[in-house]
């Protein structure tokens, strides 16, 4: 067990509290065990009838996942890298098949591994302080934690455009595209978690009762150039696009993708054409498995990881340097399955769940 996150009952209510507030709630291996385990004893425990996923303080709800465990992994046999992507893949499968209603509050960043462990809910609230956000392409990563489920069965491109470049959106933003079921008001979020604690199958009643008209999202005015400028599932056709646009917001995209890896660019955008064509959960997730295992070898994520997280110059060395670079051939490399044996399985003790 450990203290990293808090997991009890209260009141017939299942609490998951994320408790790193020094890395904002930054997922590490013992803390997806913790969840798994908590998780799979509610499902079997009829007083436990709704399960709550928050923060204790600190200004995000998960800026994503134990970056620097995985790369120092990276740097020497992968071993630990892939037992945490193992094991927090099986927490997002569990979150996404889980019987009972689950509540995610995304109150403040939510990012990379915060995303894996809240899009699965049934409900998710959003409010005024939400960033949301799946960055992976700066670090040489792709969007995991079931990006390639979630991103591709966004409206229109916006799925795309998130992916490739990492674009920080907000909780107005979220719930305009569906991220967030729910926008409430920060400051109104402990009484409704103690109304849910009163009637914890009240829940979705609850959250409608309180939801509120968002602000006007600043991405949906941009949804035309979107769809638009990021219609193919080709980089270089999506370079191109932005280029022949001449617009101020084509050129600050333009800006932002020529600071990613090439390579990441290139499979996050055929990870979501693989998982929109997916049609189970535990299908995208074994593909995201044999992704990480993939990338975490090649040199962009150890180099993405130190300009951006260690050295914290922001002048990564990516190689390839180019999306040309950026063979087919590559890109195919790291999509091929991975060996029987070493391949990702939900946890065994989902047959008891449901």
């Amino acid at each position: 067990m450990t203290d990293q996150v808090l997991t009890f009952i209260e009141n017939g209510v299942g609490r998951i509290r994320l408790n790193r507030p020094k890395a904002i709630h930054a997922l590490t291996p013992e803390m997806c065990e913790a969840i798994n385990d908590a998780l799979l004893e509610w499902a079997q425990d009829d007083s436990v009838l709704a399960v709550i996923i928050d923060h204790t303080e600190g200004r995000g709800f998960c800026a994503g996942g134990d970056i620097a465990l995985i790369a120092n992994s990276a740097k020497a046999d992968c071993i630990e890298a892939e037992r945490f992507f193992h094991v927090e893949y099986r927490m997002n499968h569990l979150l996404f098949v889980y019987p009972k209603p689950i509540a995610a509050f995304i109150d403040g960043i939510v990012m990379g591994g915060g995303v894996g462990i809240s899009l699965p809910a049934r409900f998710r609230i959003a409010t005024e302080r939400t960033t949301f956000a799946m960055p992976e392409t700066g670090i040489g990563l792709f969007p995991d934690v079931g990006g390639g489920w979630f991103l591709p069965r966004l409206p229109g491109r916006v799925g795309a455009w998130l992916a490739a470049t990492g674009s920080r959106i907000d909780g107005a933003d979220c719930a305009a595209i569906g991220i967030a079921t729910h926008y409430i008001h920060s400051d109104k979020l402990d009484s409704i978690k103690a109304r849910i604690m009163a009637d914890p199958l009240g829940m979705g009643e609850i959250l409608d009762e309180n939801a509120e008209v968002p602000p006007s999202s600043k991405l949906e005015a941009n949804r035309a150039d979107i769809d638009r400028l990021f219609a193919s599932d080709k980089a270089e056709e999506i370079v191109a696009a932005l280029k022949d646009d001449g617009g101020d917001w084509a050129a600050k995209q333009l800006s932002v993708l020529a600071t990613k890896s090439p390579q990441t660019i290139k499979v996050a955008l055929r990870q979501l054409v693989e998982g929109g064509r997916k049609t189970d959960f535990a299908d995208n997730m074994a593909m995201e498995f044999g992704l990480a295992c993939a990338i975490i070898r090649r040199p962009d994520f150890v180099e993405g990881v130190r300009a951006v997280i260690f050295d914290k110059d922001n002048a990564p060395n990516w190689s390839p340097a180019t999306l040309e670079d950026a063979s087919d051939a590559m890109i195919d490399a790291i999509f091929a399955p991975l060996p029987s044996e070493k391949q990702w399985t939900p946890l065994p003790q989902l047959a008891e769940v449901g």
